[in-house]
């Protein structure tokens, strides 16, 4: 029996379904599946397929998708990435890529939901994958079904649903799809989870089984970051970007507790999409004490007598220069703008030119870090250190609260 995905689609949206769904469709049999599911559940859908330039072939794939997107009445647009030029982990810095390069395609196309074909046996694939790296709880509560990034909510609406059965649905259709074959090539990781899922059939681990875990951990993770919430509303305040914990509070944390805090603490701060290796954050925990004063991920942590406090570490930030009216690490400067002027770090020599800093109650290291405005090396303003010129800084990433929900 093949699934009725236009019901599955529907449900998986829930009564607050947008009026207008973008799709990425690659060609292959879980994005065309997505594809034809939500065109026959009657949404508004436009398709985007990015070209990785991985293969010869890929253009006329994406040529190929957009032929049918053509024959059913669905806009189609092909965006291209370089995948030849890419360094280090092929496969991560190609999904980046596609995030990129669709966030800013559905923003221009007035698109605020994106949907992705994440099937059951990619969520069985991931978790084999994160047992692996020795991922904790957060790690194997499974892949998240909604999350908001680039500017665009993503959808995984069909984690529920088997490849095979997507296949399925296409056949019973009369439809094809386009088969990739670096699905086949054990280089990739991924590939070789899913290798490893077929060894494990006969222990009765399964996608489906497997997927009854991850829902049985993610209700666990869930009540773990209630906890996690509550103790942050009373005992963790945010100054100018900073995250400033209670230290007694924080002692009385369970371990658990405590490395999430951090972990989130250190993504808020840093940006970074993910937290430092588990053994440099359970070194941290176990050297406080010792050592007050550290640094990782980026960020500075300082343990007080009465709060733990972490910063943006100077380091990290002090070569990023970019043009007044960019994002600059987390932060959204406006005032006066005039040709010529950057944000950057405010720095040593910066601080030395705001007389009144004290004043602001911040601490050195954490104005160090902080954005400032120049022109050249004269510095305009920095709004954090008490010299603003008509200048406002704001953090443009989400409040920290909003960091401990997985989106």
């Amino acid at each position: 029996m093949t699934p009725d995905l236009p019901a599955i689609l529907k449900q998986a949206f829930g009564p607050d379904a947008p009026p207008r769904v973008g799709v990425a469709v690659s060609g292959g049999g879980d994005s065309m599946a997505l594809l034809v599911g939500l065109h026959a559940a009657g949404f508004d859908l436009a398709a985007v397929t990015v070209d990785h330039g991985l293969r010869a072939g890929s253009a006329a794939e994406a040529a190929e998708v957009g032929r049918f997107c053509a024959g059913i009445g669905v806009p189609h647009s092909v965006l291209s990435w370089q995948g030849t030029a890419a360094a280090g982990n092929l496969m991560d810095a190609a999904r980046r890529a596609r995030l990129r390069l669709i966030g800013a395609w559905a923003q221009g196309q007035g698109i605020a939901d994106v949907a992705l074909g994440h099937t059951a046996d990619d969520e069985a694939e991931t978790f084999l994958m994160r047992l692996g790296r020795e991922a904790g709880l957060e790690g194997l509560a499974g892949m998240r079904r909604r999350f908001v990034a680039e500017g665009v909510t993503w959808h995984r609406l069909l984690l529920g649903v088997t490849r095979a059965d997507l296949r399925a649905a296409l056949r019973a259709r009369g439809l094809g799809w386009i088969d990739d074959p670096s699905n086949d090539n054990p280089r990739f990781g991924r590939v070789r989870a899913r290798q490893a899922l077929a060894t494990l059939a006969p222990l009765g681990i399964t996608p489906a089984t497997l997927g009854a875990v991850v829902r049985n951990l993610a209700a666990a993770d869930a009540a773990l970051t209630e906890t996690l919430c509550r103790f942050v509303a009373a005992q963790v305040t945010t100054p100018a970007g900073d995250v400033v914990i209670g230290r007694a509070g924080f002692a009385d944390l369970a371990p658990e507790l405590q490395r999430r805090l951090l972990n989130a603490a250190l993504r808020w701060i840093s940006g970074c999409e993910y937290p430092p290796r588990a053994a440099k954050v359970a070194d941290l925990l176990a050297g406080l004490a010792a050592q007050p004063d550290r640094t990782l991920h980026g960020c500075r942590i300082r343990a007080g007598r009465d709060t733990i406090r972490l910063t943006r570490e100077a380091a990290a930030v002090a070569t990023l220069r970019v043009s007044v009216g960019d994002l600059w690490d987390r932060w959204a400067l406006t005032g006066p703008a005039a040709p010529g002027l950057e944000i950057a770090a405010l720095g040593d020599e910066g601080l030395l030119q705001c007389p009144h800093w004290r004043e602001t109650g911040l601490p050195r290291a954490s104005l160090l870090a902080s954005p400032a405005v120049w022109h050249g090396e004269a510095l305009i303003a920095a709004p954090l250190a008490g010299l603003e010129n008509g200048w406002k800084a704001r953090i443009d990433c989400g409040a920290f609260a909003e960091s401990l929900i997985r989106r």
